[in-house]
């Protein structure tokens, strides 16, 4: 094998395995906390998140200046989205899709589109895959709101689905801050059950019998 075909030796611990699921909240702390209701909706084709950036070139008209001089680079924003496949019809995932939307207090099987935005209608939505090694990947979406609407495509003898664009926001007290944020954990270490012989099961946690 020559020098340089290789792999890292942590690969398998950085490898994420499967779709992962959408969830309303998750808590960081307690990832074993997930229960049915916080997951917005079943998904087909797998999740897309992405947080891409927009660049100037403040060098760009100015002579003598090489292209992509990093000192006169300058980033602009961040666009921050999930977009999936929405195999759901729930109503509070139709709400999710269409945004700018409500669920009739009188009847909650009724989803009603609106007019106007209103800010409460953005919330953070989680993205939670696993890792090979057992632990997680972790996405967070600030203030998610629909950008795309909501369009059910049914085929013969087959599901009907919705493509659904998350996009990330900025509030004018976030505005320095980028609305999409990461997290990649190991599993959480489990601690060995003590035994007769003391913790770690020597003979160093019994009493002198002499």
């Amino acid at each position: 094998m020559g020098a340089f075909t290789r792999i890292p030796s942590d690969t398998f611990e950085q490898i994420q395995t499967n779709a992962g699921i959408l969830l309303y909240t998750f808590d960081i702390q307690n990832p074993d906390s997930v229960k049915d209701e916080d997951i917005i909706c079943p998904t087909t084709g797998g999740i897309t998140a992405a947080c891409v950036p927009t660049f100037s070139d403040m060098g760009e008209d100015v002579d003598n200046c090489p292209v992509n001089l990093l000192e006169l680079k300058h980033l602009d924003s961040w666009a921050c989205t999930l977009e999936f496949t929405s195999l759901g019809t729930s109503p509070r995932s139709i709400r999710l899709a269409l945004g700018a939307a409500d669920i009739d207090s009188d009847d909650p099987t009724h989803i009603i589109p609106r007019k106007a935005l209103k800010v409460s209608d953005a919330s953070d939505v989680w993205w939670v895959g696993d890792r090979a090694d057992g632990g997680m990947v972790a996405v967070c979406l600030k203030k998610a709101l629909s950008t795309s609407g909501f369009s059910l495509k049914t085929t013969k003898s087959g599901k009907g689905n919705t493509s659904v664009t998350l996009t990330g926001h900025v509030t004018v007290d976030t505005q320095d801050e980028v609305p999409m944020e990461f997290w990649s954990a190991a599993p959480a270490a489990s601690t060995p059950p003590a035994t007769e012989g003391g913790e770690n099961g020597d003979e160093s946690g019994r009493e002198d019998a002499a």
